[in-house]
């Protein structure tokens, strides 16, 4: 009974994310579309991505223009008094005023121009660490896929199992009752049945895993998956080819080559620092100013106003001569983290090529697995209907029919796994290549181009609206 209870938790378990779902992913190419629009991780990449694209206009706000307005007011009372019974002199000033400042670099030593060619080169980069989040969430997806399809099947594999033996339980226990049997075979029988059920509990305690790995990562449950399959035309040929392409276009080693640039001309901002700075300044300011010197008199009398509107041009030469060393290190700096950012490309690309050579040893085991196992099962089989026919006639026992049928299962649980490994290893090579995007598999979905939104800002000299309206 507890074991019964146990596997219908289990089921229960396994069946609850099934009910958030709307929309079923029936195909691997459909799952991999929803996981494009809706995984978490690759959205929020997307917005990192697009938060970097303001770093180019905010680098070339340095040569544009500052313009601020500016409002003064102040009230001024006194009362001034005086011995020898002078009369007490009481008096009052008040002014406001309004004017305009603008503030124009025109020289900051060339920091400027490299600052806008560092963002650039920050924001490829970022665009390629986009692009290589993609890879990695559409592989995740489908190791999620394959891993819920997989461990239905081996569920399924431990649920006829369960049934055969059951009925092994029943026959054994049938010809004890007719005194062809032993007490033994029906021990035997027995304990591979409570064998059975343990493991088919195990097997639907990971469906639930993985299924709930799937929801994470697709966005949506599983319901009936149909078999993965392999990526059709960006799998390379050869181990050779399949290392050419990677160091040539995967995204990761992309993505240190910009990263790389973008450091040099950080060296160069740092350098300008040391030389000239020249900007220059206009104001134009007006301002209204009234004095009473007796506000005891008749209104307007002593009352002395006043208008000043006055504008001013200047220009500013600032030549750095010494700042204790500050600028001198901040160099330093930047030259120290542009050799680790040429030594990160080494290292990526070394990377690369191990994750190429894995998943291509990988896929090769998986395929020569899949024709191995796949005879294995249809030897294995043969053998139980042979053992089964043997025992119906008293050659064999119950204990070799059991063995057989273990046999059987142990041969299709190792076919499906191998089937699974062949379909990821499949995708693992096409993402080692750097290959494994939404449009080069096809998918039918909208391809999210990072471009779009770049070129709506790069340029932008005011609006507090991003280019989605928010």
């Amino acid at each position: 009974m507890r074991q019964t209870v146990w596997i219908g938790a289990v089921l229960a378990a396994s069946t609850f994310f099934a009910s958030w779902v709307p929309v079923q992913a029936e195909t691997l190419s459909g799952a991999l579309a929803r996981a494009y629009r809706n995984n978490h991780n690759l959205n929020v990449a997307r917005a990192q991505l697009r938060a970097t694209d303001e770093n180019v206009p905010q680098a070339k706000s340095a040569l544009r223009p500052f313009i601020s307005g500016t409002g003064t007011t102040s009230a001024t009372r006194s009362r001034s008094t005086r011995g020898d019974n002078l009369p007490t002199v009481k008096s009052r000033s008040d002014s406001m005023g309004v004017g305009i400042t603008i503030n124009q670099t025109l020289f900051d030593g060339f920091q400027t121009p490299n600052n806008i060619r560092a963002a650039e080169a920050q924001v490829k980069a970022a665009q390629k660490n986009l692009a290589n989040t993609e890879q990695n969430t559409l592989l995740d997806a489908t190791s999620a896929y394959m891993n819920v399809l997989r461990d239905r099947q081996i569920a399924d594999l431990r649920r006829q199992n369960l049934s055969f033996l059951q009925e092994q339980v029943r026959a054994a226990r049938a010809r004890f009752d007719v005194g062809e049997g032993t007490r033994t075979d029906v021990a035997q029988a027995e304990s591979e049945q409570a064998l059975s059920t343990a493991l088919l509990n195990s097997a639907l305690a990971q469906v639930a895993t993985s299924e709930a790995t799937y929801f994470q990562i697709i966005g949506d449950a599983p319901k009936d998956l149909a078999p993965g399959r392999q990526p059709k035309g960006i799998i390379p040929g050869s181990i050779t080819s399949a290392l050419s392409i990677s160091q040539k276009e995967h995204p990761a080693i992309l993505a240190t080559i910009y990263a790389v640039d973008a450091a040099a001309f950080q060296v160069k901002s740092a350098e300008g620092t040391l030389l000239p700075n020249l900007s220059v300044s206009g104001t134009v300011q007006n301002e209204y100013g009234l004095t009473d010197t007796d506000p005891n008199t008749l209104p307007g009398v002593d009352v002395n106003t006043q208008n000043d509107l006055a504008a001013r041009v200047g220009a500013t030469l600032t030549i750095p001569i010494y700042e204790g060393g500050l600028r001198s290190s901040q160099i330093r700096q930047a030259k120290e983290v542009l050799g680790q950012r040429q030594i990160e490309v080494d290292s990526m690309r070394d990377q690369v090529r191990a994750a190429v050579a894995t998943a291509w040893a990988e896929l090769q085991a998986a395929r020569a697995n899949v024709s191995g196992y796949s005879a294995q099962v249809a030897a294995a089989r043969l053998a139980l209907n042979g053992v089964i026919e043997e025992r119906n006639v008293g050659q064999r026992t119950t204990l070799d029919v059991l063995n057989a049928q273990a046999d059987v299962i142990s041969a299709q649980i190792l076919l499906v796994g191998s089937q699974r490994d062949e379909v990821v290893a499949g995708y693992a090579l096409s993402s080692a290549v750097g290959r494994l995007s939404a449009s080069q598999l096809g998918l039918s979905v909208a391809v999210y181009e990072p471009k779009e939104h770049y070129n709506a800002v790069k340029d932008k000299w005011y609006g507090l609206r991003t280019p989605d309206g928010r």
